[in-house]
């Protein structure tokens, strides 16, 4: 499946000008808020058939370890996904990007022996839902690295990213959410959680609504069987 078969109409997500913005404000983090050493951490050490779900413009590509022996990148926004493309052709590693909703992966179950998320669980429409997309197409005993911001900080804190989600935020941002709860949401679907940090961005900047994030591994389990009726 290539990024040139989806259509307008289809496409899930249609947010260009958050895309456009997305992409310039994105590049500019990987050194000016170390987000290069992020995905450095994040990816270090997969192996074998890998699914990212919400590449966005593939900043990540150039960080998979050569033991990953092929990405499926999911992007549903069509601007963000064209950037991607590009990006996959620099990759190290065979990149096939796609389009598709994290709600409803186009893919088979048991199909990846790992899945990356990185700062998509705040943007997705229903979380429950395609947390259970990725649990399903992951083999058991599969492992999901995830990079996300959420909930952090203290009452005001938290207040005022709940308040933002309520009104002005989600239009501005693409659909992103600032109190939603990552490491919950995982315990919530069923993933066995490994270790798991949590870090500020910029870690020595200002305390923004944005800057609570967690970077750990979670598994799909052992016993896991595929939901046959999917």
């Amino acid at each position: 499946m290539s990024a040139g078969s989806a259509k307008v109409a289809r496409d899930p997500v249609h947010h260009p000008l958050f895309a456009r913005c997305y992409a310039r404000v994105s590049a500019g983090a990987e050194t000016r808020m170390g987000m290069t050493e992020v995905r450095r951490r994040l990816l270090g050490g997969l192996s074998g058939r890998v699914i990212e779900v919400g590449a966005g413009n593939g900043l990540n590509f150039a960080h998979y370890p050569g033991t990953v022996s092929e990405v499926v990148a999911i992007e549903p926004e069509r601007t963000l996904r064209k950037l991607a493309v590009e990006a996959a052709l620099r990759a190290q590693v065979p990149v096939d990007v796609a389009p598709g909703a994290a709600e409803a992966l186009p893919v088979k179950s048991e199909a990846f022996d790992a899945a990356v998320v990185s700062l998509v669980l705040c943007s997705v429409r229903d979380v429950a839902r395609s947390l259970a997309e990725l649990r399903r197409v992951l083999r058991p005993g599969g492992e999901l690295r995830f990079f996300e911001h959420g909930r952090g900080g203290g009452r005001v804190m938290v207040f005022t990213q709940r308040a933002l989600d309520r009104t002005v935020w989600p239009p501005l941002v693409g659909g992103c959410h600032l109190s939603r709860d990552p490491v919950g949401a995982l315990r919530e679907a069923g993933f066995e959680l490994g270790p798991y940090r949590r870090t500020l961005m910029p870690e020595n900047g200002p305390r923004l609504p944005t800057s609570y994030c967690v970077t750990g591994t979670a598994w799909r389990p052992v016993t896991d069987a595929a939901d046959a009726g999917r």
